[in-house]
C-alpha cells in the first residue's frame, strides 16, 4: 500500500503547499493529497494555506512536485452535491477538477455529500439530485480515465444503505469509494463492518483516528470531522483502523492510505506516520514507495 497524507494537517500552521512537499520529502513519503481552490483566495496567495488553486498550471505543478519526489494520491473537490447548491456550485467545480487533475498526474478526485439533511429536499429528492450530477461527472471522468471517489463524510454517505445506492448511481469502474475510518466512527457506524461491506469498492482511504474526548462528546451525533485533533494510533479508533487495513490487504487493495490529522506543523503527523508504518509492518503489508 502507498502512504499519503492530506495537507489539511498543516491548515492551522498557516504554511503553503511547498512546506507540505518539504515534509513529505524529509519523511520519505511520496504521495500527497490536498484541497483544490477554484478561484483566488488572499490567504492562499499570501502563502498561508497548504492547498493548491486551479489557476496554477497543473503540468508545471506536477514537474515542481516531482523535484521533491512527490505525486498526488488524490485531489479534494468535495463541495457537497446533496443540497440545492450542488448543481450550481459543486458540479462545475468537480467537472473542472477532473481535467486539471489529469494534467497534474493525479488519478483520483474526491467528492461527497453535505454534513446534514439538505434543507428543502426529501431524502429521495436529494438522492435523485445527486444521481443526475454523478451521471454527468462520470461521463467526463470516463473520458479522462479519472477515478471519482465518494468520500464517507456526510448525512447520506455515512449511512450504508444510501452509500450503496450512490455507488450504483452509474455502472462504471471510475466511480469508487474513499473510505474514511474516522467519519464512519463518529457517525455511529462500526468502521470494520463498514469496510467489510464496501471493501471491493475502495479506491482511496482516509486514515483518521478519534480522540477519546471527542468520541464521548459526539456519540454518533456527527458525520464528518473537519480536522481530527488526534494522532493516528493515539485514539479510540486505532484498533478499528488496524482491522480495516487487514481486511483491505486481504481484498488485494494496494492503493493510497492518506493520513488525516491536525499535524501541529508536523510533529503529530510524524507520530501518525510512524504508527501507520509500524502497523503495516506488523500486518505484513509492504509499503510501496515511488
Amino acid at each position: 500500500m502507498k502512504i499519503s497524507f492530506h495537507t489539511d494537517a498543516f491548515n492551522t500552521s498557516f504554511v503553503d503547499f511547498d512546506r507540505c512537499l518539504e515534509w513529505a520529502r524529509d519523511n520519505d513519503v511520496h504521495w500527497i493529497e490536498c484541497g483544490l481552490i477554484d478561484g483566488v483566495s488572499w490567504i492562499h496567495g499570501l502563502g498561508y494555506q497548504p492547498h493548491v488553486a486551479m489557476y496554477q498550471d497543473p503540468a508545471l505543478l506536477r514537474k515542481h512536485m516531482a523535484s521533491y519526489g512527490v505525486r498526488f494520491s488524490q485531489v479534494d473537490a468535495a463541495f457537497p452535491l446533496s443540497g440545492i447548491d450542488g448543481p450550481a456550485y459543486g458540479l462545475p467545480y468537480v467537472l473542472k477538477a477532473i481535467p486539471w487533475a489529469k494534467h497534474a498526474g493525479c488519478g483520483c478526485v474526491a467528492t461527497t455529500d453535505g454534513l446534514h439533511r439538505p434543507a428543502g429536499l426529501t431524502d429521495e429528492e436529494a438522492m435523485d439530485l445527486m444521481k443526475r450530477q454523478y451521471q454527468r461527472i462520470i461521463e467526463v471522468a470516463e473520458a479522462y480515465e479519472m477515478t471519482v471517489t465518494i468520500e464517507v463524510h456526510g448525512y447520506f454517505t455515512t449511512k450504508p444503505e444510501f452509500l450503496e445506492r450512490m455507488l450504483a448511481f452509474v455502472d462504471s469502474p471510475f466511480l469508487r469509494l474513499n473510505l474514511d475510518t474516522g467519519n464512519t466512527f463518529i457517525a455511529g457506524q462500526d468502521p470494520v463492518a463498514f469496510c467489510e461491506r464496501f471493501r471491493n469498492k475502495v479506491a482511496h482511504v482516509h486514515v483518521k483516528d478519534v480522540s477519546e474526548s471527542l468520541a464521548a462528546i459526539v456519540g454518533g451525533g456527527q458525520t464528518g470531522i473537519a480536522l481530527s485533533q488526534c494522532a493516528v494510533g493515539d485514539g479510540v479508533n486505532a484498533s478499528n483502523i488496524k482491522r480495516c487495513l487487514a481486511l483491505l490487504h486481504e481484498t488485494g487493495f494496494t492503493g493510497h492510505l492518506s493520513i488525516e490529522c491536525e499535524g501541529q506543523g508536523g510533529p503529530m503527523l510524524t507520530h501518525s506516520l510512524h504508527w501507520l508504518r509500524q502497523t503495516l509492518a506488523e500486518l505484513g503489508i509492504p509499503e510501496e514507495k515511488a
